[in-house]
Parts: C-alpha cells; sequence; structure tokens
C-alpha cells in the first residue's frame, strides 16, 4: 500500500524564526493517524530564518538525522562536537544516554532541513555524532547516507537502528528499483520534483508511507531529489 500525504495536508507551526511542517504528529500537532511509520516517528520539513536556530536542548534513545536541503546548519553538543552541514549533506546524532545540542543558521538566507527521528533497537548506547557528503553528481539511484541495516557496507553513517536513509537524484524519465525485504516499510518525499512511485504520483514535499510492498519502481516526472527511509514495519 502506498498512502501519499499531500504537503497542504501537513501539520503546521510557526513563529518568528522557525516555519515547520510536521509529517507525523510532533509537538502541539497531534493526529492519531499520523503516528509515524514502524519505526520512523518524525519527518520534520523545517525553514530557519537566517541568524537564528534551535538553542540548547537534550535528547535521549532517538536517532536524529538532518537532511539539509538548502542553506546550512551549525551544530554543537555537550560532547564538544562541532559542524557545518551545507545543503545536499547529512548529520547524524545517536541521543543514547543523553546528549544536549544545538542548532542554528549562521547563513545570511533561510535553511530549510528535513528532520527525522527513528527509533534506536536498543536504549542507552553511547552517544556520539557525525556528518557526511551527499554524492549528488550519481544519478538515477539512490545512495545510502546512514544505515543500520544488516550487512551494511560501512560507507554511510552508522545507525543505532535496523533502518537506512537513502537519497538519490533522477532525471524527468528516469527510472530507479528499490527492493524491501517482508517485514519492511519505507517513507519517501521528494526534496524537489515529483515522482511516481508504482504508478501513484507524489509531489514535491509529499510524503509516500510504503507498506506490505516488496518492489519499488520509482520514475522521476520532474527532475527529482529523493529522501526514502527504509525501517522496520
Amino acid at each position: 500500500m502506498i498512502d501519499v500525504q499531500p504537503f497542504d495536508r501537513l501539520g503546521r507551526f510557526r513563529n518568528d524564526w522557525l516555519n515547520a511542517r510536521h509529517h507525523f504528529s510532533f509537538g502541539s500537532y497531534h493526529d492519531d493517524r499520523r503516528m509515524g511509520v514502524g519505526r520512523l516517528r518524525v519527518w520534520n520539513d523545517d525553514e530557519i530564518a537566517p541568524g537564528t536556530g534551535f538553542d540548547p536542548h537534550p535528547h535521549r534513545d532517538m536517532e536524529i538525522i538532518t537532511y539539509v536541503r538548502q542553506g546550512a546548519i551549525t551544530h554543537q553538543d555537550s560532547l564538544g562536537n562541532k559542524g557545518r552541514t551545507e545543503a545536499g549533506d547529512v548529520q547524524v546524532m545517536h541521543a543514547g544516554t543523553g546528549i544536549v545540542h544545538a542548532e542554528y543558521n549562521l547563513e545570511p538566507t533561510p535553511t530549510r532541513i528535513f528532520q527525522i527521528w527513528i527509533m534506536p533497537d536498543r536504549q542507552g548506547v553511547t552517544p556520539g555524532w557525525g556528518a557526511r557528503a551527499f554524492p549528488r553528481e550519481v544519478e538515477g539511484t539512490l545512495t545510502p547516507l546512514a544505515d543500520g541495516r544488516p550487512g551494511a557496507d560501512g560507507t554511510a553513517l552508522s545507525l543505532h537502528a535496523d533502518a537506512a536513509v537513502l537519497a538519490g537524484t533522477l532525471r524527468r524519465g528516469q527510472t530507479v528499483h528499490q527492493t524491501l525485504r517482508p517485514g519492511r516499510a519505507a517513507y519517501l518525499v521528494p526534496a524537489t520534483g515529483a515522482v511516481t512511485v508504482n504508478g501513484v504520483a507524489v509531489s514535491e514535499r509529499d510524503g509516500a508511507a510504503i507498506t506490505g510492498e516488496t518492489a519499488l519502481e520509482i520514475t522521476a516526472t520532474e527532475d527529482a531529489e529523493l529522501v526514502l527511509v527504509e525501517v522496520v514495519a
């Protein structure tokens, strides 16, 4: 089954520096029908005004992935990690036993991110943080950017969850095939452009919850940049 949540039906939050859309229940937005997909619990589509951001705050026992769509995000945490992640790249924070972090847009223009939370397979892991580049020059495939699935080859950032975050670019008319093992689910969002997934249309910043499918045929109806999360259903 492929269930598409149009962008204009996502949950909303806005203040003087943050314009957020929530694919699943989060903060003041709650919908019993939108509580996540498998181990995927949060997918926020955030626009952060220049010179602002999330002041230091704590997390624990969650895998938090940030995919930067536009601009850059600057991270700092209680472990002493600091880093600037640019558009198209990804960072992963293992909250584990507890971490305090801040995320700021220190750029002169708005920063747009997807923030994705995946529940870990076990609690109490050692906290950590890392970032990596997304090879945008490779078209027509989905590349694992963060991967905790059995057999992961170690080229992606690690996850303490049997899950993966993949991204790719497709030119209009290109098709990529993705296999899901039985008992797996996926959530796909075009950061830009539009695609069909097994014939179902998914437009820019829509979310497609994919369950009960083992073979995905993803075809770009416009040039597209895609982010897909695979999890245990």
